[in-house]
């Protein structure tokens, strides 16, 4: 087991664990509960989809793996670590060496070129000598396609790329969990269908890779299917089918 900041990392412990999770929100006078009594194992290399109307509670559960919100009751367990006990600045490494984050709107900072805003990780963290952190960004962006915008500012991407970007730099520090919140809502098909096929090479690579969508058609690309209604998990849909990604995904790794 390494230890970087005081925070474990175990790669052999990669794997999501929820148990009696509940989630409330102060609304009115009075509350709301967003997730109740939710347990849910999710392993190293396996594609997860979290599916579910608005409201659902899919979003609170992707909050709750990262450690962005905390339960209000039940244990979080992720990367080996109990994410539900840490404090802010041990969770803020601790989410920076072993949680890869991608956002429906990509948010890359506008001022700083798509090479920049994948290095920025690694400079949090401190890992790896300067060169290394461009060397390593850089490597990223050729392997998804898009190497020659390296040096352009994120504005003068189209959505596809830009959330290829944003992929790139949730994958920086090599984390084992990687969260996905909506990244295909704001995409055509074409472009959804590649982020999907992106995510399924990331599982055959051996992470955790977890996506929430409110496109049950979407979600069915992956192995598993976690429907949630009303904070609940509905139904778990284990999916049996080729997860080799095409010709296209594959030379690009």
């Amino acid at each position: 087991m390494a230890v970087k900041h005081g925070v474990a990392r175990d790669d052999a412990m990669a794997s999501i664990e929820l148990r009696g999770v509940v989630k409330t929100f102060a609304v009115g006078g009075g509350e709301f509960t967003a997730l109740d009594s939710v347990d849910l194992d999710i392993e190293r290399g396996t594609f997860t989809a979290i599916v579910g109307r608005s409201g659902s509670g899919k979003s609170t559960l992707a909050n709750m793996i990262t450690g962005i919100d905390r339960p209000t009751r039940g244990v979080v367990r992720a990367a080996g670590v109990r994410v539900d006990e840490l404090g802010e600045r041990d969770l803020a490494l601790w989410r920076g060496r072993n949680v890869g984050v991608v956002f429906q709107f990509f948010q890359l900072l506008p001022g700083l070129t798509i090479l920049e805003n994948v290095v920025l990780p690694m400079e949090f963290l401190g890992v790896r000598p300067p060169r290394e952190r461009v060397d390593r960004a850089s490597e990223l962006l050729e392997r998804f396609g898009i190497g020659a915008q390296a040096r352009k500012l994120p504005g003068a991407l189209s959505g596809g790329e830009q959330q290829r970007a944003a992929i790139a730099r949730a994958l920086a520090n090599d984390p084992s969990i990687v969260v996905a919140d909506e990244p295909t809502g704001n995409l055509d098909l074409h472009n959804s269908e590649a982020i999907l096929e992106l995510f399924s090479l990331l599982a055959l690579e051996g992470k955790a890779v977890v996506m929430v969508t409110h496109e049950r058609d979407v979600g069915l690309r992956a192995d598993r299917v976690v429907t949630l209604v009303d904070g609940r998990i509905a139904s778990i849909q284990q999916r049996a089918h080729d997860r080799a990604p095409n010709a296209e995904t594959r030379a690009r790794g």
